[in-house]
């Protein structure tokens, strides 16, 4: 009997101890679960004004750019300036062989003193023909011949002198000179390359940079909404421009419409800003960045770190009473590296959360600390 019955209390103290332990189990995971809330700090917006600046990549070219093109054909016989060389107007670039178009001018020399003499020869056939025609030894069937013989010879002089002087413009063609000043591109032919007006590649191309024209597109949205805001009136004679290497051009550009439409293709309209160029630092071809400043008035601006992105849209999360957050969305009209500038979702007075974002949850409750209030730069 003592054996049964002290198998009967083991049992019963076993029950008992596991009953006590499933007991504690449970309340401490009850109490692992009942987390206190997380510490947060927000933000109090309020309602300002600021400045902001929009950037649109562009592309430089000169004032004027020009294909230097030969008016004769003919083999090249000199070569006088260098790859990226400046010019000035009216300097000789190249030499056509000319002896071909300086004997044409000889022989137009030639033609014409042989139409003059035919010419004097009519004129002295008239004057020896009055007397006779006054005597009536002839007729003025004759006198009229010889007028017509002298109208002809007149003509012939006219077209000599014509022909002699395209000769010499084309004799005058084969010295090749800069229409512009500016800098010398590439130079693809070399001496005694046939060249010919009607080549496709032309003898070098030309770049007048003492004014620069930065072009850039906006799109159809942008370009409205600049446009009713008074942003082109703000900029017209203060673009600015960031260069290749992350630097401020020293000039202030002026603003101008490139294109009355906008491209059907595209839905972008082409702009343009024009920039004194004095020390021939921005050349043809090369890259840089147009920056459109805007003003915001009765603006709201939130720091990003304070903005969730999900699928290309915006939430902050907004403390609607003292301790529970909702997740509200809003809609951005603009921003800088550090903050956004919000159009729709927020009002002044609403307090954001600044961290946590990542963990908060829509009903979330929180701790709320440092509650502070925007600041906008003046």
């Amino acid at each position: 009997m003592r054996t049964a019955n002290s198998r009967w209390n083991s049992l019963i103290y076993v029950v008992g101890m596991t009953l006590f332990f499933s007991s504690c189990g449970q309340q401490g995971e009850e109490q692992a679960n009942e987390m206190p809330p997380p510490e947060t700090d927000f933000i109090s917006l309020k309602v300002g004004n600021t400045d902001i600046e929009e950037s649109y990549p562009g592309a430089i070219e000169g004032i004027i750019n020009v294909d230097v093109k030969p008016q004769v054909s003919g083999y090249l016989s000199a070569v006088l300036v260098k790859e990226g060389e400046y010019v000035n107007k009216g300097q000789t670039l190249f030499r056509i062989n000319p002896e071909v178009y300086n004997e044409q001018v000889n022989s137009g020399h030639a033609n014409l003193k042989s139409a003059l003499a035919a010419q004097k020869n009519a004129e002295l056939e008239i004057e020896k023909l009055k007397p006779l025609v006054e005597g009536k030894v002839v007729t003025e069937i004759q006198m009229k011949s010889a007028k017509a013989n002298y109208i002809a010879a007149t003509a012939q002089v006219e077209q000599a002198t014509a022909a002699l002087s395209s000769s010499k413009i084309n004799a005058d063609f084969t010295v090749i000179k800069a229409p512009v000043s500016g800098y010398i591109g590439r130079i693809p032919n070399r001496i005694g390359t046939l060249v010919s007006p009607n080549d496709a590649i032309a003898l070098t191309t030309l770049s007048d940079i003492s004014t620069i024209q930065v072009y850039f597109s906006l799109t159809e949205a942008d370009y409205l909404s600049f446009k009713k805001d008074g942003v082109f009136a703000q900029n017209a004679d203060a673009v600015e421009l960031i260069l290749a290497d992350g630097s401020a051009y020293t000039e202030k550009g002026k603003l101008e419409t490139a294109s009355g439409n906008i491209n059907k293709t595209t839905g972008s309209i082409s702009m343009k800003a024009t920039f004194k160029n004095p020390e021939r630092l921005l050349r043809s071809g090369g890259a840089a960045k147009i920056v459109l400043k805007r003003k915001l008035d009765n603006t709201i601006q939130i720091p990003i770190v304070s903005v969730k992105d999900l699928q290309d849209k915006f939430f902050v999360y907004k403390l609607s009473d003292s301790s529970k957050v909702s997740m509200v969305p809003i809609e951005i009209e603009g921003g800088t590296k550090d903050v956004y500038f919000v159009k729709s979702g927020v009002q002044q007075g609403d307090k954001i959360a600044i961290n946590r974002i990542d963990m908060l949850q829509d009903g979330m409750i929180v701790t709320p600390k440092n509650v502070t209030v925007v600041a906008y730069k003046q």
